[in-house]
């Protein structure tokens, strides 16, 4: 069975023969192009995340508008063949820089961004897989877990207080060990740093995650394989207003932008442990009003097909009645051991039973 890295080249050396087979036959070069128009874009109920529709697009080297972007995306495929065929890597800052040396340019970064997304849906592999990476890291990641880096293995317990962290080639990553039967991601490293403190991996047997926000996609593809692959549970802990839930959501059932890609980072029971409506009203939390963003962001929220479940539909509706939203540390009003020693053994022991 050929590895992910075997696949990535065989499909790009494909992209450059189709090209070269049209031309030697006489017929005009054409690329078929899967839609990432939001038309195209469908909550899929069985897999419980976003996946691309049927429709796709032909760009033409018979069309003159179409010329450009056809060249770009075929320099970008022939840049990450090289990659791939000498096992590198490259930040996406980094194409955009090698690009300005080649006979098509692009305008700014955006643009060879989505030049990127589109050779990554029309090949059906990750940006990752093709040997292109964010600038930015993964999560932190401390508890009980050994991984092999090559020829180097790496406790994420004995990797210092700011633990491991989860590279963008996450998916070369081998998962040698671990003696946890769980997993917590924290949306804030702040809440990160207080559950280290406080033990709670020793607590809950578990593995503290550390989101810092938005989680990247090596993030998102690091908690599918451990759930998946060493069937822990993985309970997301967020803030308590709109762009919290977003944010649990995107790790359990996928962004609308990445549906070409979900398949490999939602992780659709994944379970969601962070502050509710009912949290704020139940521990008397401190709280901030909604600002009127934060009320059309709820509303939008209702209308989302992610959140159609009575727990999801009972809390955003009740967060719009109260009038408030919390933060995680709002909990420090009790004391700074009381999230550990109060609050999540109680929202571990509701879902857990």
């Amino acid at each position: 069975m050929m590895n992910r890295r075997e696949i990535a080249l065989q499909k790009l050396k494909g992209l450059g023969e189709m090209i070269l087979e049209d031309v030697t036959q006489d017929k005009v070069p054409r690329i078929k192009v899967p839609s990432r128009s939001t038309s195209n874009i469908i909550y899929d109920d069985k897999k419980r995340h976003y996946v691309l529709g049927e429709k796709y697009g032909i760009r033409s080297m018979g069309n003159v508008k179409q010329i450009k972007k056809i060249a770009q995306m075929l320099y970008i495929a022939n840049f990450c063949k090289d990659l791939v065929k000498r096992n590198k890597t490259a930040t996406l800052r980094e194409l955009y820089y090698v690009s300005e040396g080649w006979d098509v340019d692009f305008a700014d970064q955006q643009e060879s961004n989505i030049i990127g997304e589109d050779l990554e849906v029309t090949l059906g592999m990750t940006r990752e897989d093709l040997g292109l990476l964010p600038e930015e890291d993964g999560a932190a990641v401390y508890g009980e877990l050994t991984v092999r880096e090559g020829d180097i293995e790496i406790n994420a317990l004995k990797a210092g207080k700011s633990g491991y962290t989860i590279p963008p080639t996450i998916d070369e990553v081998e998962f040698v060990d671990h003696d946890v039967e769980r997993v917590i991601a924290v949306e804030t490293m702040g809440m990160y740093h207080r559950l280290v403190q406080e033990k709670a991996y020793k607590k809950f047997d578990s593995l503290i995650v550390g989101l810092k926000g938005q989680a990247a996609r090596a993030t998102r593809r690091f908690l599918k394989r451990v759930n998946e692959e060493l069937n822990l549970p993985i309970y997301i802990c967020n803030d308590g207003d709109p762009w919290g839930f977003h944010i649990a959501m995107v790790i359990i059932s996928g962004s609308a932008k990445l549906a070409h890609v979900n398949h490999e980072l939602a992780t659709p029971d994944a379970k969601f442990l962070g502050v509710t409506a009912t949290d704020i009203i139940n521990y008397d939390l401190p709280t901030d009003p909604l600002k009127d963003i934060d009320i059309l962001r709820l509303k939008e929220l209702l209308r989302d097909p992610r959140y159609r479940d009575n727990f999801w539909k009972k809390e955003i509706k009740k967060m719009l009645k109260i009038g408030k939203k919390a933060e995680q540390q709002s909990f420090s009003k009790y004391g700074l051991e009381y999230v550990v020693d109060t609050y999540l053994p109680e929202k571990l022991d509701e879902i857990e039973t």
